[in-house]
């Protein structure tokens, strides 16, 4: 079952990079950067809509596909954050390539997603989690701000839609501030929580130097 602790927790023993999910992570990954760079060098916004469509459907899709399959990793969970975040900078920087008045809030919504964000998705790791969707186990406030389904599209479609629909800058701006000012308090709580350091291996036993004497 979903909530289930074999499903919350890593198996180290079922650990590998290629899956079905990763598979798919990869592919959705190098279509939205095609798309993207195409967009930008053909100065076509809707080819970036489309390269921006297939980076959030095949975000959806890798991680269903894992949870279909059971095949979970804690590895195919920090290649997904990566992808993520390349496929969204190549987005966003096709964009301004093609928009500059948007390298503002851009710039913001960047910083916010591929730094802060990108810490805060990271922090899964100091606990056996499969993955920081699993991590209602720790903190719920936390999750619920960060990788509940709808924090999840608030930080990553709200500020996409409201430029594209709007072309307001200064309205991207003061999302992209409010998305930056919510993670850097979700920082603020995993901090607080103390992320747990593995204990380190104890030393082996000194071997003596010297032979029996006789």
């Amino acid at each position: 079952m979903a909530g289930s602790p074999d499903r919350i927790y890593a198996d180290p023993s079922t650990e590998r990079l290629m899956t079905g999910a990763t598979v798919i992570t990869f592919v959705r990954t190098v279509a939205t950067l095609v798309l993207s760079l195409w967009g930008a060098y053909e100065q076509s916004l809707t080819l970036l809509v489309i390269g921006l469509v297939v980076y959030w459907v095949g975000d959806s899709l890798d991680g269903e596909w894992a949870r279909w399959f059971d095949c979970e990793t804690r590895i195919g969970a920090v290649v997904d954050m990566l992808c993520d975040r390349m496929s969204c900078a190549a987005f966003y920087l096709g964009l301004v390539w093609l928009q500059p008045e948007m390298a503002f809030p851009v710039a913001v919504y960047l910083f916010e997603f591929m730094v802060i964000d990108m810490f805060l998705s990271m922090a899964f790791l100091a606990w056996p989690l499969r993955s920081p969707n699993y991590f209602h186990v720790v903190d719920r406030r936390i999750y619920l701000w960060n990788w509940s389904r709808l924090g999840k599209a608030a930080n990553s479609g709200l500020f996409a839609i409201i430029l594209l629909v709007t072309g307001w800058w200064w309205l991207g701006l003061i999302i992209a501030v409010g998305l930056l000012v919510l993670k850097c308090v979700s920082l603020k709580w995993v901090l607080d929580l103390g992320l747990p350091v593995p204990a380190a291996p104890r030393a082996a036993p000194a071997v003596p130097s010297g032979g029996p004497t006789g």
